[in-house]
């Protein structure tokens, strides 16, 4: 595709996660046996997978969703907010006798999160899952993976999306290790720093080291290695160099799912012709924006949006 293409005609998949987000705010994070008083509590629809599915449909893409919800009460709330944000749910299906993936969030008053996963209706997606998304894949050009759905069914997915030609974005989280032919079947891979360090086995926690993880991922096979910094930016790295990309600066609320949006962002912004630096930037506008509000998909910036920071914080 080349860039300035209508982004309607640009074909996302995402298999990955469908969660109930259930959110306490405090102060601070309690210590080891500690009761602290929160302010408030929040429920509302995320998963990575299904965070990354709101925030391509709202960048403007084509998006199917495929995955697993529960036969308990939040199901029916978790398809109607998917249905509602124009994605095709005919891949998701429901468990029945299972809970729907729920995620526990504690986050503190410098917006910072620590997060409890069950991974629930998610952990049994299998072989029909796998169907679902080459199904889509006939109209699509890039497939969305996460680790909340099994690691041997995200690289058999991986797998068949790359012998498709299709382009295939791994975000790395819940962070597990990874089989070195994940890495081959991978075109880009995004890690937040947690992820990178996991990952490379050495701490990732500023730019220079975020660049050696960078390349390391590189090495390993992918195309493209993003490694996020949260509000420090973030490092790109391809076989043919590398760049930093400073942060956009905003009033942080929230940072839950905000190295989805980014994904989200980024896989549109490839998928429509943007050169890497510039697809880098738009994820990166999109991952402060969603920074700015409070929720999981409730969160993810619609393009106007986007567009609208790029252009009121230009590259310098």
């Amino acid at each position: 595709m080349t860039a300035g293409q209508n982004p309607a005609a640009v074909s996302v998949v995402v298999l990955g996660g469908i969660n109930m987000d259930l959110v306490s705010i405090t102060p601070r994070f309690p210590q080891a046996g500690e009761s602290v008083v929160g302010t408030r509590f929040l429920t509302y629809p995320g998963g990575k997978g299904a965070n990354q599915a709101v925030a391509a449909a709202r960048m403007g893409a084509r998006t199917a969703m495929v995955g697993r919800v529960g036969d308990d009460i939040f199901g029916p709330q978790l398809l109607a907010t998917l249905e509602s944000n124009g994605i095709d749910l005919s891949g998701i299906s429901v468990s029945p006798g299972v809970s729907s993936g729920i995620a526990v969030i504690d986050i503190d008053e410098s917006a910072q999160n620590r997060i409890i996963q069950i991974l629930g209706a998610n952990d049994t997606c299998g072989p029909d899952e796998a169907r679902a998304v080459t199904r889509s894949l006939v109209r699509a050009s890039t497939v969305l993976l996460q680790l909340e759905v099994s690691l041997d069914l995200s690289l058999q997915v991986a797998d068949d999306a790359s012998s498709q030609g299709k382009r295939v974005i791994l975000d790395p989280g819940p962070v597990r290790p990874l089989p070195e032919e994940f890495y081959q079947v991978c075109d880009v891979i995004t890690p937040n720093e947690t992820e990178a360090q996991a990952l490379v086995g050495f701490p990732v926690v500023d730019p220079d080291s975020a660049e050696r993880a960078a390349r390391w991922l590189v090495d390993r096979g992918v195309e493209l290695a993003v490694v996020k910094l949260g509000d420090q930016g973030a490092y790109y790295a391809t076989s043919e160099g590398g760049e930093f990309v400073p942060p956009f600066q905003v009033n942080a609320v929230d940072s839950v799912a905000a190295g989805d949006a980014f994904n989200g962002a980024l896989a549109v912004a490839l998928a429509e012709g943007q050169d890497i630096p510039q697809a880098v930037r738009t994820a990166s506008a999109a991952g402060a924006l969603a920074v700015t509000k409070s929720g999981a998909q409730d969160s993810m910036p619609t393009r106007e949006e986007v567009e609208g920071l790029l252009r009121a914080q230009p590259r310098a």
